[in-house]
């Protein structure tokens, strides 16, 4: 159980920075420096890295699972 749970946490975090590493600079630029430097517009987009983070990291347990690489 204690294992499941930390292959979880990790993927999460794996992905997340994984995910704010590449789109970072792109989301930037899109806001503009000024826009991206509210707290409004950096909300947004952590609110959708979090969202890819946990999408992804319930496929890859669902994945884990399925193949039963994964017992829990």
């Amino acid at each position: 159980m204690f294992l499941s749970i930390s292959i979880a946490i990790m993927a999460f975090l794996l992905i997340t920075f994984l995910y704010w590493k590449l789109t970072r600079n792109y989301a930037e630029k899109i806001y503009g420096k000024k826009q991206w430097k509210t707290w409004v517009s950096r909300t947004y987009y952590w609110h959708g890295v979090l969202y890819v983070s946990g999408g992804l990291t319930v496929l890859i347990i669902f994945l884990l699972k399925a193949n039963n690489l994964l017992v829990f």
